[in-house]
């Protein structure tokens, strides 16, 4: 004998689907986050011939230039060998030629139509660009890993406590960060590949060589170093050479002027990627 199934009386009103409470922004933040890193990460193990590309300039710079310049001893930085002072530096320079790029990455996910379908999701935008800017830090942090390899084999005179090298990785997290954010602005900008490689490729070697990665602030003319003190290149590499070389050095500073430079990027880039895709 088959039952019927109940039927509400006639007039009566169904109960609306109780829906599950909006997660809060944090959380929100913090999954774009990690899955934007990770899809880093995966790129980077599914092509592991770009790793192989980026040790190359770094290799480069460490042996021909640092080995050269510390045989000369043209560069003074006291009773530390030159090649020493030079790898801090050669970290933040590899992965500021890097970050400085990324907003051509954005351009072609609005050409391929992803930026637009994430820009349709409820995403908030400040959580989409600070998922892509960890990203890109993620990406850069590979140069860090690079490098300390290479101090390792030329016994460069480097602090290896695990703490200060965690601390020297989030350094140059933040500052990639920051330098990607950057691009993506001035992709906001200009909305073109082209014209954003060459702004790209007239920043980084002013960026480079108006900071302290290769030589002392003190050797700089004048107007240089009021350049260089206005680069947050400069506090990277200062909160790097901070951690790893004892070096005296204003660690507080440096985190301070990356953060709030890192914000300022954030808050450009999140106001310019409607503009970007339309």
């Amino acid at each position: 004998m088959s039952v019927r199934p109940a039927v509400p009386p006639a007039g009566s009103v169904e109960p609306a689907p109780v829906l599950p409470p909006a997660p809060p922004l944090w959380q929100v933040f913090l999954n774009r986050l990690v899955t934007l890193c990770l899809v880093e990460l995966r790129k980077l193990r599914h092509d592991r011939t770009e790793l192989y590309t980026r040790a190359i300039q770094p290799t480069l710079w460490l042996l021909i230039f640092g080995e050269t310049f510390t045989k000369l001893r043209a560069i003074p930085t006291g009773s530390r060998p030159y090649l020493d002072y030079l790898a801090p530096g050669i970290m933040a320079q590899s992965a500021l030629f890097i970050a400085i790029f990324f907003g051509i990455q954005i351009i072609w996910e609005r050409d391929a139509g992803v930026l637009t379908k994430l820009l349709a999701t409820p995403t908030p935008r400040a959580a989409l660009v600070t998922g892509k800017a960890f990203a890109a830090g993620i990406r850069a942090a590979s140069q860090v890993v690079i490098v300390l390899l290479l101090s390792a084999i030329l016994r460069i005179g480097l602090n290896w406590n695990p703490l200060h090298l965690l601390a020297a990785l989030l350094l140059v997290v933040v500052g990639s960060a920051f330098f990607s954010m950057l691009s993506v602005t001035l992709a906001g900008l200009v909305l073109s590949r082209d014209r954003l490689m060459g702004i790209g490729q007239a920043l980084t070697m002013p960026l480079f060589f108006a900071s302290n990665a290769l030589y002392p602030t003190r050797l700089m003319p004048g107007w240089l170093q009021v350049l260089s003190k206005i680069n947050p290149l400069s506090y990277e590499v200062d909160g790097l050479r901070g951690v790893l070389l004892g070096t005296p050095n204003t660690l507080a500073l440096d985190a301070v002027v990356l953060v709030v430079a890192l914000v300022a990027a954030l808050s450009a880039a999140a106001a310019l990627l409607p503009r970007l895709a339309r």
